[in-house]
């Protein structure tokens, strides 16, 4: 497809997004053109809008930025055998090399040679996405359009959560991001007897309780480890799911576990921090995990079964929408923390 289209794009290093006229991307053989019909902020683009340590060692402008969406197949390449056009699909944004030892060992989401598209490379806050066909992902019919513009961060909270036994469980997640307010109704589905979530800001708290969680905590007020010992006959959450990343939360998920507890860490502190692994890990025989991203595809499947079944409601978690044009308001929005996931239409 011949022709031009507009793109949200980090043109220089520093703050903010511009919005550009660049041409449609052409497809290489076993590539598809999607024209994105809806797409999501998330906080790894809010990281690039403010330019922050992270974004500044890692992104190479100008680039599209965007990971999150929904869209149509409007175009085949060469040798693309398992889409048409007209399909509705969404996409692993994690473009891997399959030759590596993760990806050849079923680890494909460890890639050693990932290339992140809204990061690494053009992404899908534009009008259209090229993208190989092996990272596409046919929505199921029924499935709400808004949440297929989600799946990325729902496969993160689905991988934390799945990472490890969960039936009879009680969980603790530190953090009421998207993706730790995602997980709440997650842990429920996958059988947890009790869910807490930890998080200061008065939005977001009330957001995880409407998503079902069973305690919602305010640790700028609270003690989180007394009220985990106190709802748990004193032995502290069998599983902690830390999503926020902040160094006083990994410490506080540490003392909330019970012992021969999982302690699964999806959230990136933005800098280093100390462990005390005599107290905290060696002696209770607390298994520690990082998450990195989705299970290649086998999250994606659980993600399907989740929303098809009517197990997990999603719906809630989204709160703003915004036309492209805006923005600047959009992101606003997403960086004032008053907001659950932020669509882009």
């Amino acid at each position: 497809m011949k022709g031009n289209m507009k793109a949200l794009r980090k043109m220089k290093p520093g703050p903010g997004l511009e919005m550009r006229e660049v041409p449609i991307p052409a497809i290489r053989d076993g590539e598809v053109l999607v024209r994105v019909i809806k797409r999501a902020i998330c906080g790894t683009d809010l990281h690039i809008y403010k330019w922050d340590e992270w974004s500044a060692n890692r992104l190479k402008p100008p680039v599209t930025t965007g990971h999150e969406f929904y869209g149509e197949v409007v175009e085949l390449g060469a040798d693309v055998r398992h889409y048409r056009v007209g399909d509705l699909v969404t996409a692993e944004m994690h473009v891997v090399c399959n030759q590596c030892f993760q990806c050849r060992t079923g680890n494909a989401h460890l890639c050693e040679n990932v290339v992140i598209l809204g990061v690494d490379g053009d992404g899908c806050f534009a009008e259209y996405l090229a993208i190989p066909e092996s990272n596409l992902w046919r929505v199921p019919a029924g499935i709400d359009p808004e949440l297929a513009a989600i799946y990325d961060p729902f496969g993160n909270a689905v991988h934390t959560v799945m990472a490890g036994p969960t039936v009879g469980k009680s969980f603790l997640i530190l953090g009421g991001g998207p993706i730790g307010i995602a997980a709440v109704p997650v842990c429920k589905a996958a059988g947890a007897s009790m869910v807490l979530l930890s998080e200061v800001i008065p939005f977001r708290r009330q957001l995880a309780a409407t998503m079902g969680a069973d305690r919602v905590i305010d640790p700028s007020k609270e003690s989180v480890e007394e009220v985990v010992r106190s709802l748990t006959a004193g032995q502290g959450v069998d599983v902690v799911l830390e999503m926020s990343g902040h160094p006083d939360a990994v410490v506080q998920g540490f003392r909330s576990i019970r012992k021969n507890g999982r302690y699964s860490l999806l959230g990136i502190p933005s800098k280093p921090l100390s462990l005390d692994l005599a107290r905290d890990v060696i002696f209770p025989g607390v298994t520690v995990q990082g998450i990195n991203g989705r299970r290649m595809f086998e999250t994606w499947y659980q993600m399907d079964a989740l929303l098809v079944s009517g197990r997990v409601d999603l719906k809630p978690l989204i709160t703003h929408r915004f036309p492209m044009a805006e923005f600047e308001k959009a992101f606003a929005a997403g960086l004032s923390g008053d907001s659950g996931k932020i669509i882009l239409e």
